[in-house]
């Protein structure tokens, strides 16, 4: 019987991980096509295209250039002269990764209707040339490619109209079709009196994949019905002086590009008629800054026979993209280094058989793993799939390495260790079933130290609760709401998750345990589940670690005109109940109890005392080394005790701070109601006006109020 159930499961595994491969490769779902990208994007990382110097350069309209010559646009007479100085380089071609679909503002007859000027001046004004006109004359006859931008949608835009292809496709063998290729369906198009003078048009358009990398260049799009040029391939085109653009298809009669010739030059496509980019690390020497070009300071020998492209690094200006190595890039050149690529030779492939090659390898893997995690010990048998699954994926970083093939062994590779991992389970469940849930459970709560710990010792982990003295952090943003208000939601949820991932990093630094992240608003737990008996040392350095970068942070975006609020800690030590709460279906592991509750009302009671950290006398206890000043006796918010309450103090954030043994001599004044105290605040209010508790306390007293108990009358 034994053999048979290993016979059957053999089989039915073999044939469910055969099915799951074969539907894994039909469908190619977006998250595996992630995962086999960046896994191509780490063979970049691990070896970048050598820079070999091509006739490529790019004229960037950087920082500098901005700083020097004015914001962008320039005048339309700006671009002018560049493209006179470019022609009197001699270079090849001038293309153009910049949109000209508006008249230039700065004309004169632009700008004339806008000043109050008299008649004949206005008249004087009107006759000097239109920028735009100075800008189509200096194209006429200089190798000028324009671009224009692709929609996927139609709108009511200035300049949307079909743009004018110079270029001639020529399907090799006849009878394809460009279904394949990526359509839209309207364009956005230089201006027609700057169209008609330009020796190509090309689409300035990139198709990054679903997390926004750049991989590919497209050579060809198709716009309805018609098919047009890139920037790469016009550039090309006007920069060899050739006519037409031939087009391959990868079979007679298939819809899809195998590759495009230009001239003598011949470059593989994708099925979409796209170019994989291999990128170099950033070379300086491929950017010319365009202020240097139109001093004259500019060598012309780097332009001379050059393919030249126009763009911007600026970061305002926006035309930043990712690319495989990880970096942050101007659109420009990931046209440029197509171009490099295209004139040196080197290219990616992708061959139209690795598909075969991959569901062969991925059958045959998947039966023989299958096997092995079945019949095997799991010693050897763990080797032979780690070494099956190490081989395929060396394979196609040899393949990337030595020949600049792109294989897919990711997918076998996955479904290897998918088909894998079942069979073991099936066959060793629960031995892996019991490892498998402390690492996955507890991963989620403690720092990435820990979990190693608590898989050798189990039984310091009790899943029920249990009472322990805890301490917690409690965070809050303010003014977030605000920020959304006045800022894309999408810079605004990229400034959040940056805020809060820096701010988990220091919990885990400090060996917190994340309780909840509500919003904005991060809970960290200390000693639990691991007992940590320096927990109130622990929770309080990490809020003022939290304390000292949020400042840092906020103060950074305020500086760039952002309104990112500052942020309220509460910082509170006693005894809980901790453990897993919930039901069979899910379960939260947690700390209940009243000092959770009071680390919260900590944290909003800032709201009314003017601090920014909140501190309890039970945590601070254990913490003599650490300055504090007393804020007071707080009655907090539902809370019918006092409690004592400091605000610790930063050496990195320094504040506006009266010095602190002359606070603590007219808080004991305070503290003990005597009347010396309201002059000595008076005093310490005058020096120091900014100074939260002063103010405070000042205004308290000079309304009557004595003592140092203060009941907060909401949360």
């Amino acid at each position: 019987m034994k053999h048979l159930y290993q016979r059957a499961m053999a089989f039915w595994l073999s044939l469910l991980g055969l099915a799951l491969g074969l539907l894994l490769l039909v469908t190619d779902p977006v998250l595996l096509q992630t995962v086999r990208y960046q896994v191509f994007d780490q063979y970049q990382r691990w070896s970048p295209r050598v820079y070999a110097p091509q006739p490529v350069r790019i004229i960037d309209i950087d920082e500098a250039s901005l700083q020097r010559l004015g914001q962008w646009p320039w005048p339309r007479t700006q671009v002018a002269e560049m493209v006179q100085r470019l022609h009197a380089a001699e270079v090849a071609a001038i293309g153009f990764d910049v949109l000209f679909i508006e008249p230039d503002r700065t004309s004169p007859q632009a700008l004339a209707p806008l000043w109050p000027l008299a008649p004949q001046t206005r008249q004087a004004l009107l006759q000097l040339p239109d920028h735009d006109a100075v800008l189509a004359q200096n194209l006429a006859d200089r190798h000028v490619v324009l671009g224009f931008s692709l929609q996927r949608e139609r709108a009511a835009r200035p300049n949307e109209r079909t743009p004018a292809v110079a270029a001639r496709f020529v399907w090799l063998g006849g009878g394809a079709q460009p279904q394949a290729l990526h359509g839209f369906d309207s364009a956005l198009v230089a201006l027609d009196q700057l169209e008609r003078q330009a020796a190509g048009n090309g689409a300035l358009t990139f198709v990054p994949d679903a997390d926004g990398v750049v991989r590919r260049v497209p050579l060809v799009l198709r716009l309805g019905d018609q098919l047009v040029p890139s920037l790469v391939t016009e550039t090309l085109r006007v920069g060899l002086d050739a006519r037409n653009v031939m087009l391959r298809s990868a079979e007679q009669g298939r819809p899809a590009l195998e590759e495009v010739r230009i001239g003598d030059l011949t470059l593989p496509t994708t099925a979409a008629g796209e170019l994989w980019l291999h990128y170099t690390e950033p070379v300086p020497e491929r950017y010319i800054p365009a202020w240097k070009l139109l001093d004259g300071s500019a060598d012309p020998a780097l332009l001379q026979g050059h393919l030249v492209l126009v763009g911007s690094s600026a970061q305002g200006l926006m035309d930043l993209r990712f690319n495989s190595l990880g970096r942050i890039m101007p659109g420009v050149e990931a046209h440029a280094q197509a171009l490099e690529q295209a004139l040196g030779g080197h290219f990616l492939t992708r061959p139209t058989w690795a598909l075969g090659l991959e569901a062969l390898l991925q059958a045959l893997g998947t039966v023989l793993l299958v096997l092995l995690a079945i019949y095997a010990r799991a010693l050897w048998a763990a080797a032979a799939a780690a070494l099956l699954i190490g081989a395929a994926l060396w394979g196609g970083w040899w393949a990337f390495s030595s020949q600049g093939l792109l294989f897919n062994s990711v997918i076998p590779a996955l479904v290897w260790s998918a088909a894998f991992v079942v069979a073991s389970l099936a066959h060793h469940f629960r031995s892996e079933q019991q490892q498998r849930f402390i690492k996955q459970a507890f991963a989620r709560y403690v720092s990435p130290n820990r979990v190693e710990y608590l898989v050798e010792h189990p039984q310091d982990l009790n899943l029920g609760g249990q009472r322990q003295t805890c301490s917690f952090v409690f965070t809050d943003l303010a003014g977030f709401t605000s920020l959304m208000e006045k800022t894309d939601p999408g810079e605004a949820l990229g400034l959040l998750n940056h805020y809060l991932e820096q701010m988990i990093e220091i919990a885990f630094k400090h060996q917190g345990t994340l309780d909840r992240i509500v919003g904005d608003a991060v809970a960290i737990m200390f000693s639990a589940p691991v007992q940590q008996p320096d927990h109130p040392r622990r929770a309080l350095r990490c809020a003022l670690e939290m304390h000292a970068f949020a400042s840092r942070y906020a103060s950074e975006l305020q500086a760039r005109g952002i309104p990112f609020g500052h942020t309220r800690l509460g910082v509170h030590s006693g005894e809980v109940i901790v453990g897993n709460f919930g039901g069979k279906a899910i379960f939260d592991y947690r700390a209940l109890g009243d000092p959770v509750n009071t680390a919260a009302r900590l944290e909003s009671a800032n709201k009314q005392l003017g601090t920014r950290i909140c501190v309890s006398g039970q945590t601070l206890a254990d913490c003599p080394d650490l300055p504090a000043r007393p804020i007071g006796r707080l009655v907090l918010k539902g809370k019918s005790q006092d409690l004592a309450v400091f605000e610790p103090l930063s050496a990195e954030v320094p504040g506006p701070y009266a010095p602190l043994d002359e606070y603590q001599v007219a808080y004991a004044a305070l503290a003990q109601s005597s009347p010396e105290a309201e002059p000595l605040f008076a005093a310490l209010a005058q020096r120091y006006p900014d100074d939260p508790l002063v103010r405070l306390h000042h205004q308290r007293l000079r309304l009557g109020e004595s003592g140092d108990r203060l009941v907060l009358e909401s949360k």
